[in-house]
This record gives structure tokens, C-alpha cells and sequence, in this order.
């Protein structure tokens, strides 16, 4: 038997889902800018991997509207 949440439980969790997603963005449009270097790592490479992250986090957004869609 599944267990369910009550109301309060999905709220916070739909909270920090959208605040993982907002801080994921910025920190990956941060490495991309060259706000936020990382040290001893070329300004290209992370830029790059802000990339990754900008695209990635993009993609399991859509994939968990998707998700929810299909319920």
C-alpha cells in the first residue's frame, strides 16, 4: 500500500524542488559568464561545464513536467 502525502509535504517539496533549479541555474550561467571560476580550472572548460549544467538542468525540468503530465 502506497503512502501518501498530505499537503504541507508536496508544498515543501515542490519548494526546494524550484530552489535546486533556481540555484542550478545560477551557478551554471555564473561558470558561464566567468562570475564563478573554480580555481586551478580553465575559464574554458568551466565555461563549458556551466553549459552542461544549464542544459542538464533545463532537460529534468521538462522531463519532470513530462512526468507529472503522464499521472
Amino acid at each position: 500500500m502506497a503512502k501518501q502525502k498530505g499537503a504541507l509535504a508536496q508544498v515543501w517539496g515542490i519548494v526546494a524542488w524550484v530552489t535546486g533549479v533556481l540555484v542550478s541555474l545560477a551557478v551554471g550561467f555564473g561558470m558561464v559568464n566567468g562570475t564563478l571560476p573554480v580555481k586551478y580550472i580553465p575559464v574554458e572548460v568551466t565555461a563549458v561545464a556551466g553549459w552542461i549544467v544549464v542544459i542538464l538542468t533545463l532537460l529534468g525540468v521538462i522531463l519532470a513536467m513530462v512526468d507529472q503530465l503522464g499521472r
